[in-house]
């Protein structure tokens, strides 16, 4: 069953509590993001540190179940990932969530965005698939570009009907969802039912998060460090290449997009400027800045009430796109 609570408007003002992690993010988190290394060892430590942050300051739902999938259909390796039921979804559902995680293409996996996953299951009653793609600096570009496909051939050849995907994505996930929709728009290839965008990393040079970190520092990381960490996976890549950089010709062919990103993250540069391009072809995108949140605070449930509060115009906004497509699909068929 969906969850019943009525979604409300995008706060004008930070919680308290969400305030007050922020500071303490600034302090904790933000110190030790710092001193970044990029080294095998670096990389095992950044690893290791972020997922006991998703399980510290995420929340599993009670009666959560998952099912992992690891099936070797492609030539050069399995697709990989698991199905995660919240509490009240409905496992028989032809209507699915294709989750992209982030971090920074080099960290994180299903089981650490699992919390992640199981609210939004919940809150929408719908199954979440979670893509385990390839991680830099073992796999680079496009290794994790190629999964994203692989993943979507893999859910519609399994019958699932592309007007009942919405695909989401966190991050890097977020910039691997987008890259996705705008490629295959171009390409007039199917598409999903719609498109949301958790605090997306769009520009990977981080010039956008660079200009806005003059206004105010993100409480999590530099600019410079989270460029560090993703050019494990885009060095010796061609920049140009429009998995990497947004060709937003096609954004009127697009599902609908939401964006949602917090005000005290350095991203939201990058979420406003998604909008206003994908907005300037044609594309149909909201936008919402959630003020004093963090880097993905959805995930980040202990942290205040904000992040159940954006889940509920997530499930709204999903609601309506794929209610839309499936009536869009009756009047044309």
């Amino acid at each position: 069953m969906v969850e019943t609570r009525t979604a409300q408007r995008v706060p004008t003002t930070a919680s308290t509590r969400s305030r007050l992690a922020a500071v303490a993010t600034r302090y904790g988190v933000g110190t030790f993001t710092g001193h970044l290394r990029t080294d095998a060892a670096g990389v095992r430590l950044s690893r290791r540190t972020i997922a006991a942050l998703m399980r510290a300051f995420g929340s599993t739902p009670s009666g959560t179940t998952v099912e992992k999938i690891d099936e070797r259909t492609r030539p050069d390796g399995p697709v990989r990932g698991e199905w995660v039921y919240g509490p009240g979804a409905d496992r028989a559902s032809r209507r699915v969530i294709y989750f992209l995680h982030g971090s920074a293409y080099m960290m994180c996996s299903p089981s650490t965005h699992r919390s992640f996953a199981a609210r939004l299951s919940a809150i929408t009653a719908l199954p979440v698939f979670v893509l385990d793609y390839r991680l830099a600096p073992e796999f680079r570009f496009p290794a994790a570009a190629d999964d994203v496909d692989a993943g979507w051939d893999w859910l519609v050849g399994r019958g699932y009907d592309p007007s009942d995907i919405v695909v989401a994505g966190d991050s890097a996930g977020g910039h691997l969802a987008s890259t996705f929709i705008l490629n295959r728009a171009a390409a007039q290839q199917t598409l999903p039912a719609g498109v949301v965008l958790f605090s997306p990393v769009i520009d990977l040079t981080f010039g956008l998060a660079a200009q806005r970190e003059r206004v105010r520092r993100d409480p999590m990381i530099t600019a410079a460090n989270a460029r560090g960490l993703v050019e494990l996976y885009t060095v010796g890549a061609d920049m140009s290449d429009r998995r990497l950089t947004l060709d937003y010709a096609a954004a009127a062919d697009c599902p609908p997009v939401l964006v949602q990103a917090g005000g005290a993250e350095m991203l939201q540069a990058d979420a406003r400027h998604f909008a206003s391009c994908f907005a300037a072809q044609g594309g149909e995108v909201t936008t919402e800045i959630w003020p004093g949140q963090m880097h993905v605070f959805q995930a980040l449930p202990r942290l205040g009430p904000e992040p159940d509060a954006a889940l509920l115009r997530v499930r709204d906004f999903i609601t309506d796109a794929l209610d839309s497509r499936r009536t869009v699909q009756g009047a044309t068929s």
